[in-house]
């Protein structure tokens, strides 16, 4: 394996009594380490995709994992020709993923893991009391899901909760219910809610779409998985891979995700090679007519121009060491 980089994806649920100080502290240490990508930090816990450079990345891994608030913390590795970002950020919130489910009581209740190995050999022939879940937003199951998955219709994760009528009609409360999203973080709160709803029955997939992929070669997953970097979107099957995604100018099948090249608009959509000549880029005439539109370069993802980009920014550098990279004694 010749591919220098790698893309880490991770969360932990952790009782972080000093957000902001913890922020601090690791916004540090990932410019010192030379790591870039987006991490956010909470109470409740930290949730990340990151990457940088082999040796870098180690040194990162190992930073977490001997914390003892985060001694359950799982990476998903994957390696990379790039590096999956250009600067670092990160930031404090109210929750890790945005789900408005965030009484830390829920997730005393969460469901149970199920292992990819044993997810593979369940989805290959899925027995009728079982129904595999997809907890994640419109966009991303439009462009891929576990075969023969119920889908919700959420524009993001904080509307699952308001669709647990919906769930009731499609699935019996009786049947053993599995969550998966696309690296575990949102399952952990699904699974609890769902629980706290009636579903005695849950389980989540361990480590989501991403682990599946890596350990099982994501066997009867249809589609490309969406991830938050700069890929857009990542094969997950390598054994029995179909294309589900359809142009969302043309309806041709496509596995393409790009962003409206409308910086107004934005919208994530599956888009194919017809599809974008016919709007250059954009979802609509509207879009292409109306407001700043970027040239589209055929991938559909738009970085941000770094000018006066500085890893600093939002770090109370003068609190640190820049020799130690620790706190100076107040």
């Amino acid at each position: 394996m010749n591919k220098e980089y790698q893309i880490l994806l991770f969360y932990c649920y952790a009782d972080i009594k000093d957000p902001l100080g913890f922020k601090n502290t690791h916004h540090f240490f990932c410019i010192k380490n030379n790591i870039k990508g987006r991490i956010i930090i909470s109470s409740e816990g930290i949730n990340g995709t990151v990457s940088g450079k082999q040796k870098d990345c180690k040194k990162y891994m190992n930073e977490l994992s001997n914390n003892k608030l985060f001694s359950e913390i799982d990476f998903k590795v994957e390696w990379s020709d790039l590096n999956a970002f250009n600067k670092i950020n990160v930031r404090v919130k109210s929750e890790i993923v945005n789900s408005g489910l965030n009484s830390k009581d829920l997730l005393k209740n969460k469901g149970k893991y199920i292992e990819p190995k044993e997810f593979k050999s369940i989805i290959k022939n899925p027995p009728k009391d079982v129904t595999i879940l997809d907890v994640r937003s419109n966009y991303e199951h439009k462009i891929g899901k576990f075969k023969n998955a119920v889908t919700l219709d959420i524009d993001n994760f904080r509307d699952f909760q308001s669709k647990i009528s919906e769930i009731d009609d499609k699935i019996k409360k009786s049947d053993k219910v599995i969550t998966y999203c696309t690296g575990g973080v949102k399952c952990e709160k699904a699974s609890a809610f769902l629980k706290e709803n009636g579903y005695e029955n849950v389980y989540q997939l361990h480590g989501g779409i991403i682990k599946y992929g890596i350990e099982e070669g994501g066997e009867n997953f249809d589609g490309k998985c969406y991830v938050f970097d700069e890929r857009i979107v990542k094969d997950v099957n390598s054994i029995n891979p179909i294309v589900i995604g359809k142009c969302y100018v043309t309806n041709q099948k496509t596995d393409r995700m790009v962003n409206c090249a409308n910086i107004l608009c934005n919208k994530h959509f599956p888009l194919s090679n017809k599809g974008a000549k016919i709007f250059n880029g954009c979802c609509s005439e509207d879009c292409l007519k109306n407001g700043k539109v970027r040239e589209f370069d055929g991938s559909g993802f738009y970085q941000k121009k770094l000018n006066g980009y500085n890893p600093y920014i939002g770090l109370d550098k003068s609190k640190f060491s820049k020799t130690t990279g620790k706190l100076f004694d107040s």
